[in-house]
């Protein structure tokens, strides 16, 4: 908890500055941010740095194709989509590192996690379901697993 209090402390300097009473406050704030991610962030939870370029680089590359589709949609005359919704099953317990993949779907155009049940089925919103939406849910999620240190328990 120290060491992420000094960072949160670090990150207040460089923020606001080192006048005293400017420190005084930052001290405080950067204990209750510290106290604060021992729910968020439990000690012994972290990232593979092997997992992260694998995972940046899918990423990135998902990011690219899915603009391109977007601008191919935004510009065509008809626009052929098939929504609808389509059920995935996750190996993440119920917890923060499940919610996170929920967040990472999120992200990338097509497909909106809208809800989950505590027998890790995920109900997610699809534009164009005669795209493969599982398989790319389950690279997502494999991709994903590699980044994340394993953990005996989940928050």
């Amino acid at each position: 908890m120290l060491r992420r209090g000094c960072i949160f402390l670090g990150l207040w300097m460089c923020l606001i500055g080192p006048g005293a009473m400017d420190v005084a406050v930052g001290v405080i704030a950067a204990a209750v941010a510290a106290w604060t991610t021992l729910s968020l962030w439990p000690p012994g939870a972290g990232c593979s740095s092997i997992g992260i370029p694998g995972y940046a680089a899918r990423f990135i590359f998902q990011s690219i194709r899915a603009g391109i589709e977007v601008a191919r949609y935004a510009f065509a005359r008809d626009v052929d989509l098939r929504p609808g919704f389509t059920t995935y099953r996750t190996r993440l317990p119920c917890g923060m590192r499940r919610e996170a993949l929920c967040t990472i779907m999120s992200l990338q155009p097509g497909t909106l996690p809208v809800g989950t049940a505590l027998d890790g089925t995920i109900h997610v919103h699809c534009l164009d379901m005669r795209h493969s939406v599982t398989d790319e849910l389950r690279e997502d999620e494999a991709t994903f697993l590699k980044v994340l240190k394993p953990e005996t328990t989940d928050v």
